[in-house]
């Protein structure tokens, strides 16, 4: 009877109402009762369904501006899982209207309306414009928002107006704004794509910014859209991964951005209320409320795990699964939203969620990468924080058992002192009982082989330590003291007000609490570093050789995690220098940087633009680390003049100590920082010429970043400033991006000029004689001593053989000064030069191979050059070491038979 009265009973709201509570109980009881009796109230429940789809509902579409009724419809609907209402909001609002002439007239009426008031909405009328949405909605929300979301996506601007409109609303039009979201998320007649196919359609970042704002605001249920996430994920569509970034972003206040400053940056690897107060751009102690909304859907739905297991298998799915037809430039970025909402959503369960709950919702790594599939730099860093969390809890239970026995008394006076190293080793204790059983399983994650150079215990302790264990912010804890203390300073004059007495003493409270959080992680760091000490003699095993370890040090810890994040990325700079400081067996310090900073060109052409950011502070960190070495002898001499990680003599077997090993002396290392400049110039100058999009865009992004420390030679700015002003001029109509990049760098690079030294200065070389005669010849880069020596030897050899057939060797030298060669010539000139370093030119400096050994030598003097020259024709030297030094000369050459003989000795070289 009921369902032939349809929409008509909205006639007598009573009768309307009286249904609505009877649905109320008899859903009530269903949920409440014993799941073997559910079977036979099935066909009731059905039936209450179709009630409520074609009854109830409708009625309400034709009570106007009606809040009471609305009220007690969501008390029924509220019973109800969210996939239910959903389906029944659905026919509500595809069907139902078109099945009545009076709900299609209603329906056309509010459409009106809703144009109406939007073509008014402004930020100064917000407050009486939401009242009339708000009376709009009370009868048909689902019209009303449909029409309100067409207009934000296509104008952006009415986002935060609208957000503040919508406060006027019920639980039940909350609960159909959400649907009608989603809704128009799934819309397949979209395009998710602009017309260039290298850019996310507007419409969908509009969206995702309004769905973050209005989550944030008003307390609507999250279960279904996080559920549309994970679903897309599961189909291998990774787009939709913007709503997830935007929400967690608004509604947690965590952002993961590659413009993060230096600050920010250092207050990250510190305590988790310096991070709070100083780490992001915005504050979290303002989202606590919806933070907490956000914890509890996703624990409710049961979405945290499998979420995050889905991003990190998504991130190669993008690559080689989703990428069929797809841009490169759109795929790099796909790829990057997805790594960084992972990371963003990681950090934001590592915060929510307590220790002892994420210990229990998260698998041991062993399941995430056997059973899921996981890649290992995913896993850890999901596992990480349960491994801290063991490690915490195994040295409780020490500290207690160790209390529980009886005191030894005696008279020492240092009981402090003995104090604080049982604490150390007992955390050492706490350690080896967690990291040890997972090092073996980390020893089935790769193959056999790997573990000959590295041991699984480094491999375990390099992928769960942090930046926080390696070092503490001082100077971050310092200035959020010094600003705090500032505001407590603005707040006296007004003391006697009672809200800001309150405020001055939360300020003093936060002043003591960060002192006593800067002074547990010094403690915390000065144990992990006694317990570095302890493992490091079992870290490197070598059974091969040296450059063998460095590989798979750089391959398996290094490169991966450098470009995970920017916290990682200075976490990888620290832990090199820390293995270095620690004397670490078997690990060349200068056979690490050399393989660093040489032939960057392949790893710049496979990163995406948020990678070769990340990689860029990589570089910049540890130029930075050797900058100070080059500048200050005596610091030199203290913190590497008598560490192995500087030893220049490679052998297989390094621990029979049979031959004493020999140190490099500081003018050599200057004459290798020189080295290292030189090649990652080179490197950087073949993706700059490459024409490749993504080259160019990584290379400029990296430029960017060590930009403090590179190019340091004035010979190599110039080098790149002539390639960056080629970019602008080629790239101004094509490619606009690149342009602007390359503008940026200009610009920055020509700031930087002061501190540009010459040659000669960077490292202990003498000032070319051209110069002196009025010349503008400018030397770029040398190499390291040993490819002097070895190509002054070979140069030697082949000019004895061509002396005679030589003519006017002076001239020749002089035409040769005034050759114009850049890196870029230079390296294609002495390519069959650089095959001598097989390990991917690590063996510039230093190479190692079974029981051979290779010494770095110092440099020739100048005397001895000079009287080299005289032996040898000049046209033969220059040619034969352009790739150690060539020559960007000004000045054009005029003499035409110096060029004639030029020719000639080249052709017979060749």
């Amino acid at each position: 009877m009921l369902l032939q009265l349809g929409c008509k009973t909205s006639l007598d709201p009573g009768l309307l109402v009286k249904v609505i509570r009877i649905g109320k109980n008899f859903f009530s009881e269903y949920y409440a009762s014993p799941d073997e009796e559910r079977p036979k109230l099935k066909r009731i429940f059905g039936n209450m369904l179709g009630l409520v789809s074609h009854v109830i509902l409708p009625s309400l579409s034709l009570l106007l501006c009606n809040a009471n009724v609305s009220f007690e419809v969501w008390g029924l609907m509220k019973l109800l899982p969210y996939q239910i209402r959903y389906r029944i909001y659905g026919d509500w609002k595809n069907e139902c209207y078109d099945s009545h002439p009076e709900l299609m007239l209603a329906r056309a009426g509010v459409i009106d309306k809703t144009k109406y008031i939007m073509r008014r909405l402004t930020k100064e009328n917000v407050k009486q414009t939401g009242r009339q949405m708000g009376k709009l909605s009370h009868s048909s929300p689902c019209i009303l928002f449909d029409s309100i979301l067409s207009q934000i996506q296509r104008y952006d601007n009415l986002i935060g107006p609208v957000v503040d409109a919508l406060k006027y609303l019920t639980d039940l039009t909350y609960d159909c704004l959400a649907f009608c979201i989603i809704e128009a998320l799934a819309n397949p007649q979209k395009e998710r794509m602009k017309h260039d196919d290298t850019n996310i359609s507007n419409w969908l970042q509009s969206l995702a910014s309004f769905c973050g704002n209005i989550l944030k605001k008003y307390s609507i249920e999250l279960s279904g859209l996080l559920q549309y996430v994970g679903n897309q994920l599961k189909a291998g569509k990774s787009l939709d991964l913007l709503i997830l970034k935007e929400v967690v972003q608004k509604m947690s206040g965590i952002e993961i951005s590659e413009e993060v400053t230096n600050d920010q940056l250092e207050a990250l690897h510190g305590g988790e209320l310096l991070k709070a107060e100083a780490g992001y751009f915005g504050q979290i102690r303002n989202t606590k409320k919806s933070s907490n909304r956000l914890k509890d859907s996703l624990l409710s739905q049961n979405l945290a795990l499998p979420l995050c297991i889905l991003m990190a298998q998504q991130r190669t799915g993008i690559v080689f699964t989703e990428s069929n037809d797809m841009h490169l430039k759109l795929m790099g970025k796909l790829a990057d939203q997805c790594h960084d909402t992972l990371v963003q959503f990681g950090n934001f369960l590592s915060i929510q969620l307590g220790s002892d709950e994420y210990n229990k919702r998260f698998p041991s790594i062993e399941v995430l990468t056997s059973q899921y599939h996981t890649p290992p730099d995913a896993a850890f860093f999901l596992t990480k924080p349960m491994y801290q969390y063991q490690i915490a809890t195994k040295y409780d239970e020490l500290r207690k058992q160790e209390r529980s026995k009886p005191k030894m008394t005696n008279g020492n006076s240092s009981s402090s002192s003995s104090s604080s190293n049982d604490k150390t080793q007992r955390y050492i204790a706490a350690s080896e009982a967690v990291i040890g059983p997972l090092s073996q399983q980390v020893h089935q994650m790769h193959d056999s082989k790997i573990w000959l150079d590295i041991s699984p215990r480094f491999y375990t302790t390099f992928w769960t330590l942090s930046l926080y264990d390696l070092q503490v912010p001082n100077n971050a804890y310092e200035r959020e003291i010094a600003k705090v203390k500032q505001s407590i300073v603005a707040l006296d004059n007004d003391s006697h007000d009672g809200r800001k007495r309150r405020e001055k003493e939360r300020f003093e409270a936060l002043i003591i609490k960060l002192k006593d959080e800067e002074k547990k992680q010094e403690e915390h760091h000065n144990r992990v570093k006694a317990r570095m000490k302890h493992e490091r003699q079992q870290w490197f095993l070598a059974k091969t050789t040296k450059n063998d370890t460095i590989t798979k040090f750089l391959q398996l810890c290094i490169f991966p995690r450098a470009i995970f994040s920017a916290l990682d990325a200075v976490y990888c700079s620290k832990m090199i220098h820390m293995l270095h400081q620690l004397k670490t067996n078997n690990f060349s310090t200068l056979l690490c940087l050399d393989r660093i900073f040489t032939d960057i060109s392949y790893t710049i052409a496979s990163l995406t633009e948020n990678e070769s950011s990340r990689y860029g502070r990589f570089l910049c960190c540890m130029l930075g680390i050797i900058k100070k070495w080059h500048a200050d002898k005596s610091l030199y001499e203290k913190e590497c003049g008598n560490f192995p990680g500087f030893v220049t003599v490679l052998r297989a077997n390094a621990g029979n100590g049979a031959t004493k090993a020999d140190q490099l002396d500081f003018e050599n290392f200057r004459h290798v920082c020189h080295k290292w400049q030189y090649k990652l110039t080179k490197a950087i100058v073949v993706c700059l010429e490459s024409q490749e999009f993504c080259q160019i865009r990584n290379a400029l992004v990296i430029l960017t970043k060590i930009l403090p420390f590179f190019p340091a030679v004035t010979s190599l700015a110039s080098a790149l400033e002539k390639r960056i002003d080629k970019i602008r001029t080629e790239e101004k109509e094509k490619r606009p991006d690149l342009f602007a990049l390359a503008m940026g760098y200009s610009g920055l690079l020509k700031g930087r000029k002061n501190a540009l030294v010459p040659e000669h200065v960077f490292h202990n070389k003498s000032q070319p004689k051209s110069a002196a005669s009025g010349s503008t010849t400018v030397k770029t880069p040398t190499s390291t001593a040993t490819d002097k020596k070895t190509s002054s030897s070979s140069n030697h050899n082949r000019s004895k053989s061509k002396e005679s057939k030589s003519s006017s060797g002076a001239s020749k030298r002089k035409s040769e000064d005034k050759r114009e060669k850049t890196p870029k010539e230079s390296s294609k000139s002495g390519d069959s030069k650089s095959k001598d370093s097989k390990d991917g030119g690590g063996g510039d400096s230093t190479t190692s191979s079974g029981s051979k050994k290779s010494t770095m030598h110092p440099p020739k003097s100048s005397s001895e050059r000079d009287s080299k020259r005289r032996k040898v024709d000049p046209s033969t030297t220059t040619s034969s070491t352009a790739d150690n030094s060539s020559k960007v000369s000004h000045k054009p050459t005029t003499n035409g038979s110096t060029n004639n003989n030029m020719k000639t000795a080249t052709n017979k070289r060749k």
